[in-house]
């Protein structure tokens, strides 16, 4: 059989480094399937149980890998599937490409079954190129536009295959003619650093200031070693957007940990009283918890010259690469010889680690998501892979465990979706099947896609040279985060009726499908659950009865917060009595941390 449209794509996605697929099949591509079934040697195609969790998957594999990550659908249907996890994709700035089926270019306008308007449809989330092959001539220039704007631009790009043209004869050399294109396969990244005379003005205001402050993000994670040279540099301490939390590992004394709900007292009393502000390769949206405008001067670097000064009236905006950005600002540093700044960060950090070790250990109804996430940290490997989904969760990710060098974590950063936890630590642990990858997800999200989820597991597992892929399940039997927002930030109490999770046995459903499954429904067990997970020889879910009243405290709670909060248990929260029990021992903690 001569080659296809379809086996040329696959070909020249290869010369790409693509090889591998997340997706679910539909007649909308069965030319892209027959081709990948001819081709099985060279493709990895991993079917999921919904569109969704294919989107999320290349996303991960974007993430965790600093590849393309690449996602596969049918015609309308399974292409409407894939958009939350493209947009995932999209706000995190992550290279992936959507390659989505069609209805046959001979019925494109008719009203034809499962013909959906996909320009239109895709016109946002991959507005940097989105386009149809209509003509085998095209493909060659589809695919490597496809890629390279994927790779160059950070985002989500997507192909649309009518459904006759992938069975078309391959033209794999456009004719030596008028109206063609003749592309080529290649991307390399630029080396981007800012004018010298940028960088000395940048150098005059972090040696001007005493109490620096630096902020960095996911566009630190290759800049573990230029970050920590600078920090020490200029006597700074370091707070981490959520997507950077892997950046820089916490067992550092002046790596303050998280910013923002979910970040930690240092990271805000730093910010509320530094003079400079260094900010790199970090999005963070939250205004409030930065330096109070005229208190600070700022800079910032970013490699995306659209993010710059769009969070805080920066003094200076420097378009560059994290890496090579502060290598190229760390000679015209100088160190700085007054340390009390330092001083300050380092006992204040210390002390949090106290009270967040002293939260982690007060009783709970039955257990205190903080002791899972706690007894976690002082278990995981320098090798290990994390992933964790919006929600409560993320509280206690984001403050609870202690980020190691070698490590890799994410999550859904600027979309805050549910439901990308397991979907992440699955291609996680395809895309490195040697290391240990742990999910953090509470019962919410679980129920809305994880579960499904589990069976590809199941499906995989023994193809894993380590088999342990760990996922805790915060059973607490609400949608906790938001319950607490409608408490703190609306002032409402719990409503059962939008909130409340039916129960479900997280553990025992593990076991059916011959995983392992480990019930946590006392504060003692847990951490037997994680020793005994970590030495299973198949993955793990911990089903963890948590208590729904533990309040995820912000690091700073203002006067209108309190009020709220105070106004929903005045109206009658069904859970008020375990509230003001549970939110007393955690403010106490803080004040006078468990056995210090």
């Amino acid at each position: 059989m001569a080659d296809t449209v379809a086996d040329f794509m696959l070909e020249r996605l290869r010369e790409w480094g693509i090889r591998r697929f997340y997706g679910y099949p539909g007649d909308g591509i069965n030319g892209l399937l027959g081709a990948m079934g001819r081709a099985s040697a060279d493709v990895d195609f991993v079917q999921v149980r919904h569109e969704e969790l294919a989107a999320f998957m290349a996303c991960a594999h974007a993430k965790y890998t600093g590849e393309v990550g690449c996602c596969v659908a049918t015609s309308g249907p399974g292409a409407i599937h894939l958009l939350n996890g493209l947009y995932d994709a999209k706000l995190d700035h992550q290279p992936v490409v959507a390659i989505v089926g069609q209805a046959a270019s001979t019925v494109m306008g008719g009203h034809y079954q499962q013909e959906v308007d996909l320009h239109t449809l895709f016109r946002d989330v991959a507005g940097e190129y989105v386009h149809t092959l209509m003509n085998p001539v095209q493909t060659r220039h589809i695919v490597d536009r496809a890629v390279r704007i994927a790779l160059a631009e950070r985002t989500v790009t997507c192909i649309i295959l009518p459904n006759d043209v992938q069975e078309m004869r391959a033209v794999k050399k456009p004719p030596h003619a008028h109206n063609t294109i003749h592309s080529s396969v290649g991307y390399m990244r630029p080396y981007v650093i800012p004018e010298e005379r940028d960088l000395h003005r940048a150098a005059e205001i972090l040696n001007h200031g005493q109490r620096v402050a630096m902020l960095v993000g996911a566009g630190c994670l290759s800049a573990t070693d230029e970050v920590i040279a600078v920090a020490e540099r200029l006597g700074a301490g370091v707070a981490k957007a959520l997507l950077g939390k892997a950046a820089v590992p916490d067992d550092l004394p002046f790596v303050t940990g998280s910013m923002g709900l979910l970040g930690t007292k240092p990271s805000f009393d730093m910010m509320e009283e530094c003079d400079t502000l260094l900010m790199v390769g970090s999005s963070f949206p939250y205004s409030e918890f930065l330096p109070r405008e005229g208190r600070a001067r700022g800079i910032q670097i970013d490699i995306d010259g659209r993010m710059l000064g769009i969070r805080y009236p920066m003094e200076l905006n420097l378009i560059g690469d994290s890496a090579s950005t502060l290598r190229a600002l760390l000679p015209l540093l100088r160190p700085k010889t007054d340390r009390s700044w330092r001083n300050r960060i380092e006992k204040n950090v210390a002390e949090w680690w106290k009270v967040l070790e002293a939260r982690a250990l007060n009783d709970g109804n039955p257990v205190n998501p903080q002791r899972l996430f706690w007894e976690l940290s002082q278990r995981l490997s320098a090798n290990a892979i994390l992933a964790c989904d919006s929600g409560s969760a993320a509280n206690w990710y984001a403050r609870d465990i202690k980020i190691k060098r070698g490590m890799k974590a994410s999550l859904s950063g600027t979309l805050a979706t549910m439901g990308p936890a397991v979907p992440y630590a699955l291609a996680a642990k395809i895309a490195y099947p040697d290391r240990p990858v742990i999910a953090m997800t509470g019962d919410g999200a679980m129920q809305m896609n994880g579960m499904n989820d589990i069976i590809t597991i199941a499906r995989h597992w023994r193809e894993w040279s380590d088999p342990h892929l760990i996922i805790l399940v915060l059973n607490n039997r609400d949608l906790n985060q938001v319950t607490w927002e409608m408490r703190v930030l609306a002032g409402n109490p719990k409503y059962e009726a939008s909130q409340s999770v039916p129960d479900f046995p997280y553990a025992a459903y593990a076991q059916m499908l011959g995983l392992r499954g480990i019930v946590v429904d006392r504060p003692s067990a847990a951490g037997p659950a994680w020793d005994e997970a970590l030495a299973a020889d198949r993955p793990v879910i911990i089903d963890a009865h948590t208590d729904p009243n533990i309040p995820p405290l912000p690091p700073h709670i203002t006067f209108k917060q309190a009020k709220n909060f105070t106004s929903a248990l005045v109206k009658g929260d069904v859970d008020a009595l375990g509230i003001v029990r549970a939110s007393l021992a955690e403010e106490w903690e803080e004040l006078v941390p468990h056995g210090h």
